[in-house]
């Protein structure tokens, strides 16, 4: 799913491996888009929380619209409800990169399906800052998977891979979904799922950071971290 967008090889800020998942500092991120190619659409807004462990921090988020270089899809508009005039008196995207880096720290970041957000993010880092984020990655989409995987039975792990969207997971767990897509909203949810997740993945025995990275690895997390054997403690 989504394996056309492929997060480029980069060097990561070194996250503290051994740091519990409970405790670790974590940016949740969401963008909306013109289009769903990373070469020829644009970054319409970009959305995100803060969390440290569990903890959602409501005080600190993020949410900036921009001015796109690019048309506006019809398909895209249904989806985000987000208008050309709506966007028309907003910045570009040159003048909130660095103010957006800034805001994610050192933090790992979160996200669903999150090498499509991270495909647009870094193209325009690279272009106006020269290099690409640096933050290790995450993608709960990947550890809905993984855990999936491991205890197919349990309560709203049961969906098959091209049903568990953004909001069919919140819906499960009985987060509440409204209206079209925005991008401080999707990384809210994002954010709850998250954290409904962390005693599930602590149960199953994933509390280190480490182990996390791997089981949530944009490409090789998932089903994948288990069949290559990457996840062998447990």
């Amino acid at each position: 799913m989504y394996s056309f967008f492929k997060l480029k090889k980069q060097e990561f800020v070194s996250p503290d491996l051994d740091k519990s998942i409970s405790e670790a500092n974590y940016t949740v991120i969401d963008t909306e888009l013109t289009g769903l190619n990373e070469r020829k659409d644009s970054i319409i807004s970009i959305g995100a929380v803060k969390m440290v462990g569990s903890k959602i921090d409501l005080s600190r988020d993020f949410h900036r619209f921009t001015k796109p270089g690019t048309k506006f899809k019809s398909e895209s508009v249904v989806v985000h409800g987000i208008t050309p005039s709506d966007v028309s008196e907003e910045p570009a995207i040159d003048s909130i990169l660095s103010e957006f880096s800034d805001f994610c720290g050192d933090d790992t970041l979160i996200g669903h399906c999150v090498s499509i957000d991270m495909a647009f993010i870094n193209r325009e880092m690279k272009r106006v800052l020269g290099n690409p984020m640096s933050n290790p990655v995450i993608d709960t989409f990947f550890i809905y998977e993984w855990i999936r995987n491991q205890s197919p039975s349990k309560p709203c792990f049961s969906y098959a891979s091209k049903d568990s969207g953004l909001y069919e997971i919140a819906k499960c767990f009985e987060i509440p979904v409204r209206g079209a897509h925005d991008a401080l909203t999707d990384a809210f949810i994002t954010a709850q799922i998250f954290q409904r997740f962390i005693p599930v993945l602590i149960n199953l025995g994933v509390k280190n950071l480490g182990m996390l990275l791997k089981i949530g690895h944009p490409e090789e997390g998932g089903d994948k971290s288990s069949k290559s054997g990457l996840i062998s403690n447990f």
